[in-house]
């Protein structure tokens, strides 16, 4: 299956709410992730607090042109999740 970002809402600071199309839904803290030339200005809340959800890329982007995989998102929303580790370490996010 592969996973797709059905609905985001902005929680508070780099908090977001997502609900992804396996019917769970979860809050991914995006603080630590916002490194990097594309990533960087979405420290600035007003900016990171603006973003949609792509349907054609199936998960959320910004208006600056920066996304998230899917699979990422999903693993920062679900990161201490026990049942999911051995998904997460498939994907390379968790050792």
């Amino acid at each position: 299956m592969f996973l797709h970002v059905e609905q985001a809402k902005y929680i508070q600071e780099y908090q977001i709410e997502i609900q992804f199309n396996d019917g769970r839904t979860g809050v991914a803290d995006l603080k630590n992730a916002l490194r990097g030339e594309i990533f960087t200005p979405l420290q600035n809340p007003a900016l990171f607090s603006n973003f949609v959800v792509d349907k054609e890329l199936a998960t959320i982007t910004w208006t600056n042109g920066a996304d998230f995989a899917p699979e990422y998102l999903y693993f920062e929303a679900f990161k201490n999740e026990p049942e999911l580790q051995e998904q997460f370490r498939k994907w390379g996010y968790a050792e």
